[in-house]
């Protein structure tokens, strides 16, 4: 199978039946490997992708603050739908620029829960929890993603994890759990609500994102789902201007604009093309650093005081995460 990591360059690479990936060296076009059940990926490439997938964190990371600066400007559904409108024409640009053909019929499904998941359902909820909750509240919950994906992604490959792996998960679950019940005073708040949900639908988006990343370009991945979303944006732009307030500043404009050409297109474009060149268990160890990040970003660039318990969550969670990274999956 040939795989791209970069729109000019491309490997052929052996795949196992179950789709996982390996290590060892990037074997020419036409060549085939001592062993069928392992991905060859040369020392060359590695660094490579990880420095590819580390910047999509680093964008990922900007999300939240983007967000809330965007949402000083524009409504909740406005701000989601002209988000992905921008950012799916960017995507349609590049792609008949470059004269991408169209995926395969089989591939479609797949693409339609990366846009569901990471580019419609994501940012909707995120957005419309932001409403009520601080960036740095979020960033502690959305830091289940990593362990998320993996669980999701255990269900899909019908892999059973060892008890490690759910003991550290049912542990993160636990601190995350009492950290959103501490911060809305006992129970949880409907913001928190909206953030599980854009756990589970964006750690669905991953896990497709990951499968169809092993068999095409990582950036088609996000491309095309990109494209497949604009109708709806385009339709939701136009319904939600007329009936959301909206009034242009510096940060609100900044915030869609990072929103759209980071966040969507770029953070995606370079996040997928690492889960192609290094396999998602790698790219997802690097994103174990995303909820510090994003706490950073809120005092750096929000003003927002961090509560003693958002730092300490935050590292009790990348800990569960960090365990379930290395146990028997």
């Amino acid at each position: 199978m040939t795989v791209q990591d970069s729109a000019t360059h491309s490997t052929t690479i052996a795949v196992g039946a179950d789709g996982s990936s390996g290590s060892g060296s990037v074997l020419p076009d036409g060549d085939s490997g001592p062993d069928s059940g392992s991905v060859y990926v040369s020392d060359s490439v590695l660094p490579r992708g990880a420095m590819l997938a580390a910047l999509g964190v680093v964008s990922f990371s900007l999300t939240f603050p983007g967000t809330a600066w965007g949402l000083e400007s524009f409504g909740p559904w406005t701000l989601v739908s002209l988000r992905i409108a921008l950012s799916a024409l960017i995507a349609g640009a590049l792609l008949l620029g470059q004269r991408v053909p169209f995926p395969d019929r089989a591939h479609w499904p797949g693409l339609a829960v990366v846009a569901g998941g990471s580019l419609i359902g994501f940012p909707l909820l995120t957005t419309i929890a932001l409403q009520t909750s601080t960036t740095s509240h979020a960033a502690v919950v959305i830091g289940l993603l990593p362990l998320a994906t993996a669980a999701l992604g255990a269900v899909r490959t019908g892999r059973r994890p060892s008890r490690a792996f759910w003991a550290a998960a049912l542990a993160g679950a636990a601190v995350v759990a009492a950290f959103t019940v501490q911060q809305s005073g006992g129970a949880l708040s409907a913001g928190d609500v909206y953030l599980f949900a854009a756990l589970l639908v964006c750690a669905a988006a991953y896990v497709e994102g990951g499968r169809l990343a092993s068999v095409m370009p990582g950036w088609h991945v996000v491309g095309w789902a990109l494209v497949l979303c604009l109708p709806f944006a385009l339709v939701g732009a136009a319904v939600a201007l007329s009936y959301e307030p909206w009034r242009l500043t510096a940060h609100g404009v900044a915030g869609l604009l990072w929103l759209a050409a980071g966040s969507n297109f770029f953070g995606l474009y370079v996040w997928y093309r690492g889960l192609a060149a290094i396999g998602v268990p790698k790219a997802s160890q690097l994103q174990l650093a995303q909820p510090l990040l994003t706490l950073v970003w809120s005092v750096l660039l929000l003003g927002e005081h961090l509560s003693p318990a958002a730092p300490l969550a935050a590292v009790g969670v990348l800990v569960c995460i960090a365990v379930t990274q290395r146990a028997r999956s």
